[in-house]
């Protein structure tokens, strides 16, 4: 697998690919990762990559024009120009053809420089409130017809509006060739710019500093899904989230510590006992603090009759019950 990343500070990822898991994973030829400055695709004294906002507003935004060009560098011209192409509806249903999502292009001037100028504010770039580079879905357009989605390069933006992100979605970029992430910083990228995505992800309701961290994050649980990657050929298959629910408490030696003992079913050697403890733990956990992995695994199937059973267990007993009252 190829992970590439695009940012303006390339060296946040130094350490983390450098160290672990990630670094074996090179080592043993499993992962490929290239850390690029988008700075390198700027063309004035200062490398500016990001302008004021149109419409005013605090905070500065991300420029199309170093973005662009880096893709067209990283990725080739052609790959940019289907997607754009994708993306305007001219490859046909899935892109964003309709009149409701479609990104107007006008005229020769790009992106403009300064979005606080008064005579860019009616720019050939117009992108109204519906005419975003994002379907309304707020997910990016159908990708290029032609080629595999697993085998051709995959562009990862993190973004607020992005789906938000878990293992399952990790299963999914682990089956990827090629991922190039694209991070932004300051109040946010240019909209014209996801044009270019084929996966908007969210970590969740918080805001980080820098769209190098939230990458490392989604890159580690991507990455350790490659076979290979953990000692254990079984590692990332029996823990939390893999099985829908959280994982069961682990111990490790000495069985006892401080006075605090390791449950006995699990020194007992009966493998049918642990795994019916480790299973009802695994329940009880999830249930007290993620109630709603409890809906979506019973949904999913994954709630045996003996898990129901169990779960019944757990429901705190009615008022009058308690009290002994009919």
């Amino acid at each position: 697998m190829l992970i590439e990343t695009l940012s303006t500070f390339p060296h946040m990822y130094d350490s983390v690919m450098g160290e672990s898991m990630m670094k074996r994973a090179q080592e043993k030829g499993i992962l490929e990762f290239r850390a690029h400055d988008l700075r390198d695709w700027t063309h004035d004294r200062h490398r500016t990559t990001d302008d004021d906002p149109y419409g005013g507003g605090a905070g500065l935004v991300m420029k199309c024009e170093p973005i662009f060009e880096a893709v067209e560098a990283i990725l080739g011209k052609k790959f940019v120009e289907a997607k754009l192409a994708s993306a305007m509806g001219e490859s046909g249903p899935g892109g964003l053809a309709s009149s409701s999502t479609m990104v107007e292009f006008g005229g020769d001037a790009g992106c403009p420089d300064r979005a606080s100028s008064a005579a860019n504010e009616t720019a050939q770039w117009a992108v109204s409130q519906s005419e975003d580079c994002l379907s309304e879905s707020g997910y990016p357009a159908a990708p290029p017809q032609g080629e595999s989605q697993q085998h051709r390069p995959q562009i990862v933006f993190l973004a607020p509006q992005g789906r938000p992100f878990d293992d399952a979605y990790a299963d999914k970029l682990a089956a990827a060739d090629h991922l190039l992430f694209i991070c932004g910083h300051y109040e946010g990228i240019d909209e014209r710019v996801y044009a270019l995505a084929d996966h908007v992800i969210s970590l969740g309701d918080y805001v980080l500093t820098s769209g190098e961290l939230a990458s490392m994050v989604v890159i580690d649980a991507a990455v350790r899904k490659l076979p290979g990657v953990l000692g254990a050929a079984d590692g990332p298959v029996d823990e939390s989230f893999t099985s829908g629910l959280l994982e069961y408490p682990q111990y490790t030696r000495p069985a006892d510590f401080r006075g605090m003992r390791v449950p006995e079913v699990l020194t007992s050697g009966n493998h049918a006992a642990i795994a019916r403890w480790r299973r009802e733990q695994s329940l009880a956990r999830t249930a007290a603090a993620r109630p709603d992995l409890i809906v979506a695994a019973e949904e999913a199937g994954r709630i045996t009759p003996a898990d129901q059973k169990f779960l019944k267990l757990l429901e705190p007993a009615p008022t009058g019950a308690a009290e002994g009252v009919s």
